[in-house]
């Protein structure tokens, strides 16, 4: 069945955005710096990313590809499954249309859309878009919006679970907190307590539909140097060898232990089934000895030396008293003996 022509054209249109991650409408101040992260998915961290700018989709214009430098910046993180996208001294012709892609081989290429607003008041904004903390301790961050946005919902966000968090106290993870508060005129101030090494990443400040992203990183504190490994946050952090070298001793060690448990379960799959085996054949062995046996017939033995020497003893045997002759024969019980004629020697 043909497919109408506009239901056709949406298809086209959102093909492949559910793969990428990033901000829908970013401010930046003229003359300053703005770094925008894309995320995608860990299956396209060898595929080629670049930057597309224009309206539509399919007309868009490439201007930057990762690892490329120029006007603009790519740098491709693929241990983190993100990229970056940087712009130094924008002006206001760099506002616009824009789209974080990801090229693909025989299918349309993943692709999410963002417009970006160079002023130079911006709605939104921060004092600085990189900021770092000491694991158990803490960070602040004052995120500022204009005055058309004072009665706006302010917000601070986590790229990796799109989690937000607005005005109060809200656990975000295990012995870390965010608090945000708005004086009501200009900013308002982000506190981050309790930092662990998961909390490093990516997060945006939000007022109303305007953003701005802030990279977090947590450094390690000595004191904490017995915390848990799986503190270690791979997800969307800076990258460094550290993290990637973790993520593969992790790896390697998860593996281990799945051998180890494979090796037990097939020795207890070889050695049980032996084991009945074994007890079957000893079971079996058991009963043909048994049935081997000779069978024990009446006791016949050599007749005692005796002063007196018959020529005749006779045997009652059986419930019928059947009488057996069985000549030189040990005397059984006397009760159970017939004397005949004495044979004269």
């Amino acid at each position: 069945m043909a497919l109408p022509p506009i239901l056709f054209g949406v298809l086209l249109y959102t093909a492949g955005t559910l793969s990428m991650n990033t901000l829908d409408h970013v401010t930046v101040r003229e003359g300053g710096t703005v770094t925008i992260p894309c995320l995608y998915d860990n299956q396209y961290k060898l595929n080629s990313k670049y930057w597309c700018r224009g309206y539509y989709w399919i007309s868009c214009k490439i201007t930057a590809r990762a690892n490329s430098t120029g006007e603009w910046t790519i740098t491709d993180y693929p241990a983190q499954d993100f990229f970056t996208v940087k712009l130094n001294n924008p002006t206001s012709s760099d506002s616009g249309n824009y789209w974080c892609a990801v090229e693909i081989v025989s299918k349309p290429d993943y692709k999410k859309y963002l417009y970006l607003t160079v002023q130079q008041d911006p709605d939104v904004s921060v004092v600085s878009s990189s900021v770092s903390g000491h694991e158990g301790g803490n960070v602040s961050v004052q995120c500022f919006y204009s005055s058309g946005y004072q009665k706006k919902l302010k917000q601070w966000c986590r790229y990796k679970d799109q989690s937000c968090y607005t005005v109060g106290r809200t656990d975000i993870s295990q012995n870390s907190s965010v608090q945000i508060s708005d004086d009501g005129r200009s900013s308002f101030t982000v506190l981050m307590t309790g930092l662990r090494l998961r909390d490093s990443g990516w997060f945006w400040c939000s007022a109303g539909d305007r953003q701005f992203p802030v990279q977090l990183t947590v450094q390690r504190d000595n004191k904490y140097k017995n915390t848990s490994e799986n503190d270690i946050s791979c997800d969307d952090a800076s990258p460094s060898s550290k993290c990637e070298n973790h993520q593969i001793a992790r790896n390697d060690t998860t593996d281990e232990v799945s051998d180890h448990g494979r090796g037990i379960f097939l020795l207890l799959w070889t050695a049980v089934p032996l084991l009945l085996l074994l007890m079957l054949v000893l079971v079996i062995w058991r009963i043909i000895q048994k049935h081997n046996l000779p069978a024990q017939g009446p006791d016949v033995c050599s007749v005692a030396e005796s002063p007196v020497t018959y020529d005749t003893v006779v045997f009652k045997k059986g419930k019928d008293n059947e009488q057996n002759q069985v000549s030189n024969s040990c005397p059984p019980d006397p009760d159970e003996i017939i004397y005949s004629t004495v044979k004269p020697h």
